[in-house]
């Protein structure tokens, strides 16, 4: 196998097309609160995962698994996929609702997270201003089953089209409900303790200040962006409204981290594939 090649997706995909954007950070914590919604894939994350007490450790961790998969070359993206099944493979939880053990490697707890996670990260791109045709979200969708082969999944069993997920959530919302440890964990999501170099104490016993008051808008407009079905679940209006405001929002933050410097839009790995992608390809990329 090829050390050195530009991955399983590489330059010209839309998958990155969408991963250039920045604002796929807001994306990450949208999929979270929509995740959060599942009864059983919830007691899997809740029993197997230190996530209250390294919540950022564990950012850093799906974000650097996430990164490998987009950006690094095939071997370290099936090596990071290989990793994470024997991780999985060990993992058992107990269903809240029936006492039954269950692996939590099962492919419809694993579909759910992988769907969660990429229509997140495209529908947030795309209120964004991200400027995507149909025929390039259908092919994010089909490309990212290359990803969803990585966790175990068979990837003709992963929605691989726009039409495909819409059906894929239509069939799965019967299943879903607000519990309690959903609620807990929307509420540690909006609300983490912050990594202390960020904390501003500004009285006793509170930590406020630019960082945490940067943080709850994000929350904030993370929540917004969810469907409006998943906003009712969470006890929001699913008005046209919260979804235009949040638009908004989102389109502006966009802006906003488009005006940074490329070393702060993207993270090493990033710069690493589009190097070794020009030198492969003898094409300077852009950017």
């Amino acid at each position: 196998m090829n050390s050195d090649d530009v991955g399983l997706f590489g330059p010209g995909s839309v998958t990155w097309k969408v991963h250039e954007e920045p604002i796929l950070l807001v994306a990450g914590l949208r999929s979270l609160y929509l995740q959060a919604l599942h009864p059983r894939a919830m007691a899997g994350v809740a029993q197997n995962s230190n996530y209250r007490t390294d919540a950022w450790g564990r950012l850093v961790r799906t974000a650097t698994y996430v990164a490998t998969t987009i950006y690094g070359t095939t071997a370290e993206a099936e090596a990071a996929g290989l990793r994470l099944r024997r991780l999985h493979a060990r993992m058992r939880a107990t269903d809240p609702a029936t006492g039954e053990e269950f692996r939590i490697d099962e492919p419809d707890l694993l579909r759910w997270v992988h769907v969660t996670e990429i229509e997140s990260f495209l529908d947030t791109a795309r209120r964004a201003g991200l400027p995507l045709t149909d025929d390039e979200v259908d092919g994010y969708y089909t490309e990212q089953r290359r990803a969803a082969a990585l966790v175990g999944l068979d990837p003709q069993t992963v929605p691989g089209t726009a039409a495909e997920v819409a059906e894929y959530y239509r069939r799965i919302r019967p299943e879903l409900r607000m519990t309690r440890e959903a609620a807990e964990t929307a509420l540690f999501l909006t609300a983490p303790p912050l990594p202390w170099k960020l904390s501003l104490p500004v009285r006793v016993g509170v930590t406020l200040g630019p960082p945490r008051w940067a943080y709850f808008g994000i929350a904030g407009t993370a929540l917004a962006l969810l469907p409006a079905w998943a906003r009712r679940m969470y006890g929001g209006l699913g008005l046209p409204t919260t979804a235009l405001s949040a638009d908004l929002t989102v389109r502006a933050l966009r802006l906003a981290l488009a005006a940074l410097p490329r070393r702060y839009r993207e993270g090493p790995m990033q710069q690493a594939a589009k190097e070794r992608a020009a030198r492969l390809t003898a094409t300077p990329l852009p950017g």
